[in-house]
């Protein structure tokens, strides 16, 4: 395999594991289905990201790092092995994991915020926080109707 491919397959690999503890994973896994479907009708590949997925996320309550190496590898081989077998064109695998790459950059950051108030009218403060320290508020209260 060339250079070029063997950048393109541990890139992906690496933005695949990435997402795959990020809260945009749903829709990453979507993406992936979609695509792994148009070239294998099984349901394995995607059986094995959830258990990939599933790894992951035990080893880093358990302080693990290894296996999110050992997991990038695994995947990087398993896309290089989509080329090899000609089962994905190098154009097809670039838009995957451009696709890829950018669910990633939109995705939140550890320690980002973000939240929509649906459904009426907020008549007073909306808090949102991790940790509130010291905090006043000052609310205005419309003065009682006088009888």
């Amino acid at each position: 395999m060339d250079n070029e491919l063997a950048a393109l397959t541990a890139s992906g690999a690496t933005t695949l594991v990435s997402l795959m503890v990020t809260d945009s994973w749903t829709h990453a896994r979507e993406l992936l289905r979609r695509f792994f479907t148009r070239h294998d009708p099984g349901t394995a590949t995607i059986t094995d990201l959830d258990a990939a997925r599933a790894r992951l996320l035990a080893s880093q309550s358990t302080g693990q790092p290894h296996e999110a190496h050992e997991t990038i590898e695994q995947w990087e081989a398993f896309l290089r092995h989509l080329l090899e077998a000609r089962a994905v064109s190098r154009i097809e695998l670039r838009e995957l994991i451009a696709s890829l790459q950018h669910l990633q950059s939109e995705a939140p950051r550890p320690g980002a915020v973000h939240n929509n108030i649906n459904g009426g009218v907020q008549h007073g403060p909306v808090i949102q926080s991790g940790q509130i320290t010291g905090l006043t508020l000052h609310a205005h209260h419309p003065d009682p109707p006088h009888n």
